[in-house]
């Protein structure tokens, strides 16, 4: 099993930014790949950015050029350092871990003020 614990969430004004962070814990593998989803209300859920433990690295294209994803394998964390956040940034985010299956944190709330 793994646990993820996210932090960072908050309220903040359309163009500010934001950090998140989150630390997995449990039965780690070396090779996996962590990242953020997100879901807003009404909507399904969908995949902001991830990064494998080797770098690569994927982004929605809603956040291309805003978003920068980094994570800390030796540590075993993932950050998404957010900025230019917009009203539609506006959701629930998700730390995801990947090995073999799909875990998720209990979710932390972003919420941009127009």
């Amino acid at each position: 099993q793994v646990q993820l614990v996210e932090s960072g969430g908050g309220l903040v004004q359309a163009g500010g930014s934001l950090r998140l962070s989150c630390a997995a814990s449990g039965s780690i593998f070396s090779i996996n790949t962590m990242g953020w989803y997100r879901q807003a209300p009404g909507k399904q859920r969908e995949l902001v950015a991830v990064m494998t433990s080797e770098g690569a690295t994927n982004y929605a294209d809603s956040v291309k050029g805003r978003f920068t994803i980094s994570r800390d394998n030796a540590k075993n964390t993932v950050s998404l350092q957010m900025n230019s956040l917009k009203s539609e940034d506006t959701a629930v985010y998700y730390c995801s871990y990947i090995r073999f299956r799909n875990y998720w944190g209990q979710g932390t709330q972003v919420t941009v003020s127009s």
